[in-house]
């Protein structure tokens, strides 16, 4: 029981909360397992729905569990990936991916401007991917609307690049902008996190060898579940 008549009503629900983090840590609530519900843990612990609900919210809103409308609140599983930042060309070996959609449509995402994009609509594919079962990455690529057909059927089963280059068209240059910024739309949905939740993002900008196609996107993960790693030669020079 952790009511207490001295205890302020603000510390009541931090207690709670930080009993559960404990919980999560020690294995006593383990990942994707259902947690007692609010009246339950409101009896055990001696306090109010009220106070529980409030605790749960903290915790959803920093990704440690996650409710489910119907069923209940889950711990949320954490999985951190290290990818190494291949400014060359990117590799995602071991991986697999889940095509959601090919669109045609503006590029709107103002940390896109230095890339200097074209104002006209390109062909957006949406795809998320996933390592050892679970989503790690969304990805949005957008490229010149005017690609063949043969290529685009190719997208729901490999990168953009990767049906590119098959077809003799390579990344000359690479462009990368890295920065954070709060969870909203598709992305809320696909890593089970509330609206606002950090992400880290990754846009870039593939140069080819051909003059009719640039590749601009953008890669978003969970903060706490993706690290980029990179590897620099001694006697490469920063400019």
């Amino acid at each position: 029981m952790i009511n207490s008549p001295t205890r302020p009503a603000a510390s009541l629900h931090e207690a709670v909360r930080e009993e559960i983090i404990a919980r999560i840590r020690n294995g006593t609530y383990q990942p994707e397992a259902l947690i007692p519900s609010a009246a339950m843990l409101g009896e055990e612990f001696g306090v109010s729905p009220i106070t529980i609900k409030r605790a749960l919210r903290d915790l959803q809103s920093t990704g440690a569990l996650v409710a489910v409308a119907g069923k209940g609140t889950y711990v949320k599983k954490r999985t951190r990936v290290l990818r190494r930042l291949d400014i060359s060309m990117p590799s995602y070996e071991g991986t697999t991916i889940q095509l959601h959609s090919i669109t045609r449509e503006k590029i709107s995402d103002a940390a896109m401007d230095s890339f200097n994009p074209p104002s006209d609509a390109m062909l957006c594919v949406r795809k998320t991917v996933y390592a050892d079962g679970a989503p790690f990455m969304y990805d949005a690529t957008y490229l010149s609307s005017d690609v063949s057909d043969d290529i685009i059927e190719e997208f729901g089963e490999v990168f953009v690049t990767t049906a590119l280059e098959r077809r003799g068209i390579e990344i000359a240059n690479t462009d990368l902008i890295i920065d954070a910024a709060p969870a909203s739309g598709k992305v809320e949905e696909i890593f089970g996190i509330p609206p606002g939740y950090p992400m880290l993002r990754r846009f870039y900008k593939f140069t080819t060898n051909s003059s009719a196609i640039t590749v601009f996107g953008v890669v978003q993960a969970p903060f706490d579940q993706l690290a980029c790693s990179i590897s620099i030669p001694a006697s490469s020079k920063l400019r």
